[in-house]
């Protein structure tokens, strides 16, 4: 079994080969590969966030394993933090801080990471605003961008930017740096925008999560901001028929899309994408709980 040192701590690597996205053949050791190549950039965003895992370890194509405790086996120099908040009973979760935690737990064939709107130091107050804007069937990822068009607008009279990045999956996400509040005012207030949105759009926007509602128009789940509930975090992979990955795109580039393939990146994209642009999510980022001090935004209550 191979093995490789990072950061001090020595790692033992398993089945490298095996093919983890069977329509194109894309490996464990490719999965791990693009994970460290990107940890500078992808780290910060991970950094004092609870982590659920979505393991694979048979492929894309397998059972799929939902990781939210700290698994078996975990070693002693991976963070893991007591998590009391959203859950009936306290729990402990992994903490990715470093590179070396990382590539262990991609190693695990962990290839879908996500997180919640808060940190650890102030639970279940949230430091981010997310709309997840998801398209049903017989809509797309271009009608996506007409509802994240309007939620730009809008929420730039109350003083919120919105920086959109793809899910890697369909649809698109929608974040902001907002000062700390607690997630049930951000979810009110992400509730409320969703059914303006609604009101505005009527044949394209839908804010009620009932999915019979959802064909031919895009579902803008507000409830992402609830403090039990996750968003694939940026620059994550993800187990779709290709490696796809949730990556940070401009408005100039949403708007100049001419069809939903030109909004679908994979790990080959992501290397030249970030020395043309760096993190294009590098405002979420500053302000309070973390590097850099720029101003965030006050969300008003919701109506």
């Amino acid at each position: 079994m191979p093995h490789t040192e990072i950061e001090g701590h020595r790692l033992s690597l398993s089945n490298l080969d095996k093919v983890l996205y069977p329509a194109t053949g894309f490996t464990k050791g490719e999965a791990i590969h693009f994970y460290a190549s990107i940890a500078g950039t992808l780290l910060p965003h991970l950094d004092g966030r609870p982590l659920s895992f979505l393991r694979f370890p048979d492929g894309v194509e397998g059972q799929r394993f939902f990781t939210k405790h700290v698994p078996r086996g975990t070693p002693d120099w991976v963070t893991v933090h007591e998590i009391t908040v959203a859950s009936k009973t306290p729990m402990h979760q992994v903490f990715l801080q470093d590179e070396a935690s990382l590539v262990w737990a991609a190693n695990l064939a962990a290839l879908e990471l996500h997180t919640p709107q808060w940190r650890v130091d102030r639970q279940g107050m949230a430091d981010r605003l997310v709309f997840d804007l998801d398209p049903g069937e017989g809509a797309d990822i271009l009608d996506c961008r007409t509802v994240a068009s309007w939620l730009r607008d809008r929420s730039a009279e109350d003083g919120v930017t919105l920086l959109p990045k793809t899910s890697g999956s369909k649809g698109l996400h929608l974040l902001a740096p907002i000062e700390r509040r607690d997630a049930l005012d951000v979810s009110a207030y992400a509730k409320q925008l969703a059914r303006e949105a609604e009101d505005a759009l009527p044949d394209l926007a839908v804010s009620k999560m009932s999915k019979d509602l959802r064909s031919g128009k895009v579902f803008v789940d507000w409830s992402q901001n609830n403090a039990a509930k996750t968003t694939a975090a940026p620059y994550t992979l993800r187990a779709k028929e290709r490696p796809t990955v949730s990556t940070p795109v401009t408005w100039d580039e949403l708007d100049a899309a001419d069809s939903a393939d030109d909004l679908v990146f994979v790990t080959a994209d992501l290397p030249p994408r970030l020395k043309s642009y760096g993190d294009l999510l590098a405002p979420l980022l500053t302000g309070p709980g973390s590097k850099g001090g720029s101003v965030r935004a006050r969300l008003p209550k919701a109506q």
